[in-house]
């Protein structure tokens, strides 16, 4: 099974990218629409997982293109933007699901039918771990404002000097990875 991982967040996609290698399921990354399309077209995958928002485009724009390129493609849409009108706009499309980010992946697997809930339940890996989270809404914010550190302790509402020292404890090997 191979799949594309469409997301304009490359950390998270790369961190995914190698959980899922790790099970055996090879995929492509692509960090746009545009990009996401001419992969799909040269190499059209077994299913798509694409995040909705897009830098300036939204994954909503790309299930039809996908579906009419592999009609039996499997596409999930993943969003840390969760609410009830985009997850109906996007069944509505043709996804086969939508799931919260940060999708875990057993989250992915069991969506596209390839674990079951009793293969999770032995599984400790549930959720991506909360300092790993808010690792990642650092990262966000210090992209957000190009790297300036009172900007983005501006943006998160906390004091310059908080920020610096949680960036002087970046999270170690241990816990960067989405799943084992």
């Amino acid at each position: 099974m191979k799949g594309l991982l469409i997301d304009d967040d490359e950390l998270y996609a790369r961190t995914l990218q190698r959980s899922l290698a790790r099970k055996g399921i090879e995929t492509a990354v692509a960090l746009d629409a545009a990009s996401a399309l001419a992969q799909a077209r040269t190499d059209p995958p077994d299913f798509a997982l694409v995040d909705l928002k897009l830098g300036e485009d939204s994954g909503l724009g790309l299930i039809q293109p996908l579906r009419a390129l592999r009609a039996d493609m499997r596409i999930l849409l993943v969003t840390g933007y969760a609410s009830v009108a985009t997850a109906v706009e996007s069944i509505k499309r043709g996804a086969d699901d939508y799931l919260p980010k940060p999708a875990s992946t057993s989250m992915i697997l069991r969506a596209l039918g390839l674990e079951t809930s009793a293969a999770q339940e032995e599984s400790d890996d549930t959720m991506t771990p909360l300092h790993r989270l808010e690792w990642e809404h650092i990262q966000q914010a210090l992209a957000e404002t190009d790297g300036n550190i009172s900007a983005a302790a501006r943006l998160l509402g906390m004091h310059r000097r908080s920020l610096q020292r949680k960036l002087a404890k970046r999270p170690g090997p241990e816990r960067r990875q989405v799943d084992e």
